[in-house]
C-alpha cells in the first residue's frame, strides 16, 4: 500500500503532516499557527552597571526554561561570544525529566565574517553534534554568503527541515540585517535547503543610523519574501505588538525579560493556541 501523504499549505509555508517531528515546531507550523519563545537568560548575577557581564548559561537554567509550558523554543544567543560549554549545558538542561514539553533549542552563532568561515562551519557542527535543533547565522551579506552558510548544514550532515525536505528536524535560520542584504532578501528567499528567513529589525536600523520607519519596511519585505518562498521568519516582540506580529504572518517570535510570559500567553491567543 502507498504510504499516504499529506502536506498543509499553511500562513506562506508548507509542512509536511507525514508524521510528527521530534522538533515539534514543525508540526505547530503544520496546523499555520505562530510558535513562541525566549532567549536563554544570563545568569551572571553581576548587577547592571558594575563593569562587564560575561554572559553564564547553565544546566539548572536550561531545566528551568523547560519547565515553563509557555515556551515552544529557547534562542541562545552566542554571537557575541561562542561557548561550546553554554550549548551542553542549555542542552542537557532542556532535556531534563522535569521539561512541561520538548523545547526546540535555537543557537545563534556569531557572523561569519567575524572569526572566518572555518570557524563558522565548526561551530554549526558542533551544535547539531552536541543536541542543537537549530543554528542562526547572522548578518548575512547576501546571496553568496547564503550559500555558503547553507553549506555548513550540509557538511555537517544535518537533515535540516525546509520546504523541498519536509521530513527534515534540524532548523538553519539565516538573518539579513543591513540594506544590502535586505536589498538581495528575494535571491535568498529563493535558495534551497535552509528553514527560517529573518530580518534583524534592531541591527538594520542601526545601519540605517536609527531608521526605525526604514527597518521596519525591510523587516516586512523580508517577510512577504519569506512567505511568497513557504519559509517562517522570525522576529523579536513583547506585549505591545506581538498580537500585531502574529497577524502580519510572523510564525516564530522571540521574547525576553520580565515582560516575556506575558507577551506570549497573548500571542498564543492570538494564534488560536
Amino acid at each position: 500500500m502507498k504510504r499516504l501523504l499529506v502536506f498543509a499549505a499553511i500562513a506562506g509555508t508548507t509542512v509536511s503532516a507525514q508524521r510528527p517531528h521530534q522538533n515539534t515546531v514543525i508540526d505547530v507550523w503544520a496546523q499555520g499557527k505562530s510558535v513562541f519563545g525566549v532567549y536563554a537568560p544570563n545568569e551572571n548575577p553581576r548587577p547592571r552597571g558594575q563593569g562587564p557581564r560575561p554572559a553564564v548559561y547553565t544546566r539548572d537554567g536550561g531545566e528551568k526554561l523547560a519547565m515553563n509550558p509557555l515556551y515552544d523554543f529557547v534562542f541562545l544567543n552566542l554571537e557575541g561570544q561562542y561557548d561550546a560549554n553554554a550549548v551542553k549545558a542549555i542542552v542537557e538542561g532542556l532535556r531534563s525529566p522535569k521539561a512541561a514539553s520538548r523545547k526546540t533549542l535555537i543557537v545563534r552563532i556569531p557572523p561569519i565574517d567575524a572569526d572566518g568561515p572555518d570557524a563558522a562551519k565548526a561551530r554549526v557542527k558542533a551544535i547539531i553534534d552536541a543536541g542543537g535543533d537549530g543554528v542562526t547565522i547572522p548578518h548575512i551579506t547576501g546571496v553568496d554568503q547564503a550559500k555558503q552558510a547553507i553549506g555548513f548544514f550540509q557538511a555537517a550532515g544535518a537533515n535540516v527541515w525546509s520546504p523541498s525536505n519536509p521530513g527534515g528536524e534540524k532548523i538553519a535560520m539565516l538573518m539579513l540585517e543591513d540594506p544590502n542584504a535586505v536589498a538581495q532578501a528575494a535571491q535568498v528567499a529563493d535558495l534551497k535547503g535552509y528553514s527560517i528567513l529573518a530580518c534583524g529589525i534592531g541591527s538594520l536600523a542601526q545601519a540605517l543610523n536609527g531608521d526605525r520607519a526604514g527597518a521596519e519596511s525591510g523587516t516586512q519585505k523580508v517577510l512577504a519574501e519569506a512567505k511568497r518562498a513557504k519559509l517562517p521568519d522570525m522576529l523579536t516582540a513583547n506585549p505591545q505588538d506581538v498580537e500585531k506580529r502574529v497577524k502580519e504572518g510572523f510564525l516564530a517570535l522571540l521574547m525576553q525579560g520580565p515582560t516575556a510570559d506575558e507577551a506570549i500567553r497573548l500571542g498564543r491567543a492570538a494564534a488560536g493556541r
